[in-house]
Parts: C-alpha cells; structure tokens; sequence
C-alpha cells in the first residue's frame, strides 16, 4: 500500500480510537456553524420574502408620470426597448377613459376605467391571453364581481357624447376573456386593446371611428401624441435609473422608489452584520481548532517520528493533522445542518405564526449549505495548515530519544 493510503487508513484510525476528543471537536464546530447558517437563514428568509413581495406586486416596479405630458409613439418604442423596461404603453386622457357596462345577469350600469394592456402586461401576467382586437375584455374582480360576470359571458358596452348639439350613445358587444386577480386593484377596470382605447376617446372627441361605424369629424393625419404613459420596470433595481432618465428628460414621475431602498438598507445592513459574526466566528474556530491540531501533534510526537523512521516524508505527515481537520470539518458541517433543519422548523411553524407573520421567517436553499460546507472546508485547511507545519518539524531523531 502507498505511503499516502496508509497514512489516510491511520489518520481515520486514530480519529475513530480518539472518539471523544474527535466528538469535542465535532460539537465545538457545530456550535459555530449552526448559530450562523440559523442567523444567514433568518436574514435570507426575512429579506427574500420582503423582495419576493415587492417583486410580485407589478405597482412597486411602476412608473408613473405626474401631470399631463407629450409622448409620441417613437417615444414610446424608444423606452419599450430599453433592458430595463419590462412594459410600457400608452395612455390616453382620464375623461376619455371609461365606459358603461351593462350586463344581462345585473340590473346596474357600471362606470368602469379603461385601461390599456398587451401582451407581457405584468398586471395580466397570470393570464394566458390579453385582449387581441376591439371586441375582447378583461374585467377587474371587482367589475365582474359588480356585473355578476364570469369568463366568457357577453357585456354591452356604451360610450355617450355631445356632438353638434345633439347627444349620441353608441354601443359595443364585448367578450369577457378573462377576470384579472383582485390584489391588483380594487377599482372597476376594464383591460382593452390600446385600439378600443383609442376609439373611445376619438368618439368623445367628436371624430369618428369607421372601423366601429362611429361618425364623426375625420381624423386628421398628423402623427399624434399621448399625454401619459404606463411603465414598469423589470426588476425594482431598475427603478432607481429609470426614474433619473426620466426625470433628465424633463418627465415627472413617481415611484414606489422610497420602500425599495428600505429593503435595500435592510439587506445590506444584515449581510455586514452576518459576515462580521462569520467572520468572527470563523477566525475563532480555526485558531482553536489548530491549537488543538498543533497540540494533538505534540502529543503524538513519538508516533509520528516513528512513521518518519519507517520512510515516511514530511509531506506525507502532514497529512496526518490535515484529514483529521477535514473528518472533524465534514461530521461537524452534517451535524450543524441537522441542528438548523430542526431550528428551522420550530421558527417557521411556532414564531412566525405568533408573530402574526404570513411569509417564511427562516430558509436556507441547497446552494447555501454546499457553500457553508465548501467554507468550513477551508477554513479547516487553514487550521490544518497550523498542525501540519509543526508535523513537518518532526525528525526520525526525536522518536528516538523517548525509547
């Protein structure tokens, strides 16, 4: 057998022998170890679901103008191709965005706000489909609630106008397509195709619509513009530059700019504490454990000195101090993965609920723990490193001189 394998087989077999100084070993580890993957799991949890929040609410990535503005459709393209724009469409003026609904399964006419929306809409992004002409709708919960609409039912929508001295209403007959999630908003919204948005408030105007069979003054064919837009980021680190380019264009905006940064604080303030506390942590550990290493090789002096007069090298010595660092750091990361797993639970399952609490308080992904292993690895290296310099001191000679 090598010299590496046979010192591999008597490092494990004076590991094994030594078993309760190995477990002293195993358990300070632990103690170490668990109390900062618990302390990384409660700033991973806590900051994660707060982001996962933000994140999953589209209205804390929006951006929205303040006052009535001029924003062509090359204007609008332009920021639609941005990589930090998810979203951005055209609105028209507020007056001109509604509609009455009127459905057969409710007595009342509801005022409902129009909203324009496409494909990859992050309110919509739930459904599978978004309005693709003129006829198709969908309703806010509240709106269909209201109506007594479910998907796929029939509403007549009607638009009214004073043109030339007289009163006109026309209607339209829409399909719902589909109901939109009621955290989105609490108000009676219809989702359309940025076209029937458009019809209606060139109806109101007093233009016609031929595609609709809306008389009316003709369109005139200058390009036109918007007074307002809605855009949402693609992510809330977005927001912060968004809104700095707009705002250098001359675009008053408003932002949910104020709450981001809080979390922002709080993730970064909770990363320096944690890693100070590793870091602490982690120094303290390894300066013990290479004690303890250095200690254990003048202990086994004699032993060691004997395996150099039987032909061993310094090199292969060394080994000895450095597997025995890496059993204690393996048994020692398992146990302290156990110990979190079950800290894990108790905090999850009894805090958070008495806290009041609806989200994960504690958690930790695979990638966390194979990085926590992966760190204890070295930092046993790093205290073998002190065990192993004094085995390599060792000389044929001072076996000798105990016999």
């Amino acid at each position: 057998m090598s010299q590496v394998g046979n010192i591999l087989r008597l490092s494990f077999r004076d590991y094994t022998h030594e078993w309760r100084m190995s477990g002293c070993f195993v358990l300070a580890l632990a103690a170490v170890l668990a109390p900062m993957m618990i302390l990384f799991g409660l700033k991973f949890g806590i900051v994660s679901s707060m982001i996962y929040e933000l994140v999953e609410n589209p209205v804390n990535r929006e951006i929205r103008p303040i006052g009535s503005g001029r924003y062509d459709p090359q204007w609008i393209d332009r920021y639609g191709d941005r990589d930090d724009v998810e979203f951005i469409i055209p609105k028209t003026r507020t007056l001109a965005a509604s509609i009455q609904l009127k459905s057969d399964q409710s007595k009342r006419i509801l005022s409902t706000e129009l909203m324009a929306t496409a494909e990859h809409d992050p309110l919509l992004a739930n459904l599978a489909s978004t309005p693709q002409n003129l006829f198709e709708i969908i309703l806010s919960r509240g709106a269909a609630r209201k109506l007594n609409l479910s998907r796929g039912d029939q509403v007549d929508a009607s638009l009214a106008r004073q043109f030339k001295g007289k009163r006109e209403r026309v209607h339209l007959n829409l399909e719902v397509i589909n109901i939109a999630d009621a955290l989105l908003t609490s108000r009676s919204v219809a989702f359309v195709h940025l076209d029937l948005l458009l019809a209606t408030e060139y109806f109101k105007d007093g233009r016609s619509v031929p595609e609709l069979g809306w008389s009316g003054d003709a369109v005139d064919g200058k390009s036109r513009s918007y007074p307002s837009f809605r855009l949402y980021a693609r992510s809330i680190y977005d927001v912060e530059n968004l809104v700095k380019s707009l705002e250098g264009q001359g675009v008053r905006v408003k932002a949910n700019a104020a709450e981001i940064a809080t979390v922002q604080s709080i993730e970064r303030n909770l990363s320096i504490i944690f890693w100070i506390v590793a870091c602490v942590g982690a120094t303290g550990f390894a300066f013990s454990l290479g004690a303890s290493l250095w200690g254990n090789v003048d202990r086994k002096k004699r032993d060691l000195s004997i395996l150099r007069l039987l032909g061993f090298s310094s090199r292969r010595i060394v080994l000895f101090p450095v597997m025995q660092s890496l059993y204690t750091a393996t048994l020692g990361w398992l146990l302290a993965v156990l110990v979190y797993l079950s800290f894990e639970q108790i905090i999850n399952r009894f805090l958070a609920p008495r806290l009041k609490l609806d989200q994960t308080l504690c958690y930790l992904i695979s990638d966390h723990f194979f990085w926590a292993f992966g760190l204890t690895i070295v930092t046993a290296i790093f205290a073998a490193i002190i065990g192993g310099i004094r085995a390599a001191e060792i000389e044929p000679s001072d076996g000798l001189r105990d016999i």
